[in-house]
């Protein structure tokens, strides 16, 4: 205990935040960590369900279309097998299953805990942060199964992978940005999460995930990037992940631009609209 309590210092020294900051922090990750242990309470399996999860996408999808409807998909730097298609559609996934499993949750994570909202001294912002994190962690023990798959059918782990954590931030500032929005906006309009369930399956169909980008007419693929941060988002996860080349440099930077934008902008809407959350709940 005395050897964290040190190392707790000494982070909180290299870090340049206060002592209300940091108090934040930690606050912020005792209900992330009591979130992910209420989710699979009294389980056998406990917190390794979500590995379990994603462990058997990865297997249905490259069964599916791979084994079964024999889909082959030919990239560069990666070897074409039998297993090729399912690890490309999975590693397209995996940020798209965070991105809506994180905020799906996240419209509804104040609405859901209005004592904790009639508390004064309760720092507000971190309610719709608790579900997007979970599911971030989440996904991120499907990525550990995705790379271990890559590296056991293709031999290769790509120096690339160094550039995740930069990829994480894009996709959680886009998702906590829609998550501010989302969750301020449904205290007072409740049916929030039926319409982003709705356009959130639209959305779906309209980013290259489970087809390539290659099969969208050319005149519309410009704008589906552009446009679309998710789309570009996974893009640059199979670039890191499968092909060891980012190809979507440009793509990436313009998603990081909309995400830092949405996050500010998500973020002064759910400001504006806090002082209000107590008398509508």
């Amino acid at each position: 205990m005395r050897g964290v309590l040190r190392k707790t210092e000494k982070l909180k020294r290299l870090i340049p935040v206060t002592d209300r900051q940091w108090a934040k922090f930690d606050l912020l990750r005792t209900l992330v960590r009591r979130d992910l242990e209420a989710r699979y309470k009294g389980s056998v399996l406990g917190n390794l369900w979500p590995l379990v999860n994603q462990l058997a996408q990865l297997l249905i999808y490259t069964y599916v279309f791979s084994i079964v409807l024999k889909v082959k998909l030919s990239l560069h730097n990666v070897p074409e097998n039998n297993f090729t298609f399912g690890l490309w559609l999975f590693a397209g996934l995996l940020p798209w299953i965070a991105f809506t499993g994180g905020l799906t949750q996240a419209a509804s994570s104040v609405i859901n805990q209005p004592n904790l909202v009639k508390k004064v001294i309760f720092p507000l912002a971190l309610l719709p942060l608790v579900p997007i994190l979970s599911a971030f962690i989440e996904s991120a023990l499907g990525l550990m199964a995705l790379i271990v798959a890559i590296a056991l059918t293709t031999h290769t782990l790509h120096i690339t992978l160094a550039l995740l954590p930069l990829v994480w931030l894009t996709q959680l500032l886009l998702t906590t940005g829609l998550g501010y929005l989302v969750a301020g906006l449904t205290v007072f309009l409740r049916d929030i999460p039926q319409t982003l369930a709705v356009f959130l399956n639209i959305w779906f169909y309209m980013t290259p995930i489970i087809y390539p980008a290659s099969s969208i007419p050319e005149a519309f693929r410009g704008w589906v990037f552009w446009l679309n941060p998710i789309a570009a988002i996974s893009e640059v996860y199979r670039d890191i992940v499968l092909v060891g080349e980012i190809k979507h440099w440009s793509e990436w930077g313009v998603a990081g631009a909309i995400s830092v934008i949405v996050f500010y902008g998500g973020f002064t809407v759910y400001k504006r609209l806090r002082p209000a959350f107590a008398d509508v709940l």
